[in-house]
């Protein structure tokens, strides 16, 4: 790679020598020259690039519409979040106002490129400046972007804030590791246990404080299950590197960074099963199923096993490159009505019996930890010694 790395860099650097060599020749008296071998373009260059500017702007334009009606059914569709239809409804204002003004000024850049090519013995008009022009050109972008700006605003204070005092929230931890996800409920007292690297081992691979009363209840998972109709509270922690959590269908998106806890709450609105119905979603698992047979019809040619059906899951994806096998880091999310949820959610075991049972032992404060340096706030992490204890851990 790195082999490579350096060859690219010699031959961009031969280009730009090449390039500052015909540069300095045309500089030389004497050497533009109007001849056939003459690099200063004539009338003959001026018609050919004017027609070829004249002419992309065409390509310019099929093209856009071909990827349109190619790529556009490959767009998410129906969001599933409360809060998706207004980001959804932003995105649409952003897209439309940016393919209008460049619809229109692209047209204008390759036509004036055209239109006024140069000729022999043309002289263009100049003039220092306009006063009207300078107004119009500047005054448009102002109103246009202020009122983007303050609608984003607008959409991203509802989406981001959080009244724990009104909302019966549900409170989830989303713990991002090379290269997978943990998720911890809390549990009948609505509060999260402390939680630090030094903490893990065995069982409690996130870390969790079992002296804290409020870890006993919560409830660890490898599968998220979220209630429609409920607002659910994410706290994100990282064990080691800058990670995104990526819920593309509940148009959500935070980083998870070392060292810190992030925050992002939304509210489901549509269950898997709901979703699996909806007919945009439908078409598009058709398409994969059918791309599927294509591809188990050649493997089984081969020998080979063919590929399981596709069937619709949200995903909690990572949306940072965080390493070697990135691509894979991914959970599965299920949407239940809540009565479903709820159900799931007492069937599962507290963490407090998890390492009890673990440790077979009756008492889960008898957990050997090692004590951190210095207090932690709720849901925060001690973050000067955090890279040496994951060192140790990885050692062991």
């Amino acid at each position: 790679m790195t082999s490579l790395l350096i060859i690219a860099v010699l031959v961009l650097l031969g280009i730009a020598i090449w390039q500052l060599t015909k540069i300095f020749h045309l500089t030389q008296l004497g050497s533009a020259t109007h001849n056939e071998n003459s690099e200063v373009a004539n009338d003959r260059d001026n018609n050919v690039n004017g027609y070829l500017m004249f002419a992309f702007v065409g390509f310019i334009y099929i093209f856009t519409i071909y990827s349109l009606v190619k790529w556009g059914h490959l767009v998410l569709g129906t969001p599933a979040s409360e809060h998706g239809e207004q980001y959804d409804s932003l995105m649409a204002i952003s897209m439309w106002l940016i393919f209008t003004v460049q619809t229109i000024t692209q047209f204008l850049l390759h036509y004036f490129s055209f239109r006024y090519r140069g000729k022999k013995g043309n002289t263009a008009y100049y003039y220092a400046d306009n006063d009207k022009l300078e107004f119009i050109w500047t005054i448009i972008p102002v109103i246009v972007l202020a009122g983007l700006i303050l609608y984003g605003l607008y959409a991203w204070t509802n989406i981001m804030f959080i009244d724990d005092e009104k909302e019966e929230a549900l409170y989830v931890e989303v713990y991002a590791k090379q290269f997978g996800w943990e998720v911890r409920y809390a549990g009948e007292d609505g509060v999260l246990g402390k939680a630090n690297v030094r903490y893990i081992e065995g069982i409690n691979t996130m870390g969790v404080d079992m002296a804290d009363p409020n870890a006993q209840d919560d409830i660890q998972a490898t599968v998220l299950h979220l209630p429609k109709g409920r607002k659910v509270i994410f706290k994100f922690r990282s064990q080691d590197v800058l990670h995104s959590a990526y819920f593309p269908h509940f148009r959500a998106q935070m980083n998870v960074v070392p060292g810190m806890v992030t925050q992002f709450g939304f509210t489901p609105t549509i269950t898997t099963d709901d979703m699996r119905l909806d007919p945009k979603m439908m078409d598009k698992v058709s398409n994969i199923n059918n791309i599927r047979s294509k591809k188990s019809a050649e493997l089984v040619a081969k020998g080979e096993e063919p590929l399981d059906p596709y069937t619709f899951d949200y995903l909690l994806l990572c949306n940072k490159i965080c390493g070697a096998s990135h691509y894979n880091m991914q959970m599965k999310v299920i949407v239940d009505e809540e009565a479903d949820f709820n159900k799931w959610l007492d069937d599962q075991k507290t963490l407090g019996v998890a390492v009890k049972e673990s440790q077979g032992g009756d008492d889960p404060h008898e957990v050997p930890v090692v004590e951190p340096v210095h207090d932690m706030k709720r849901d925060t992490l001690a973050t000067a010694e955090d890279s040496v204890a994951i060192a140790q851990l990885i050692r062991k």
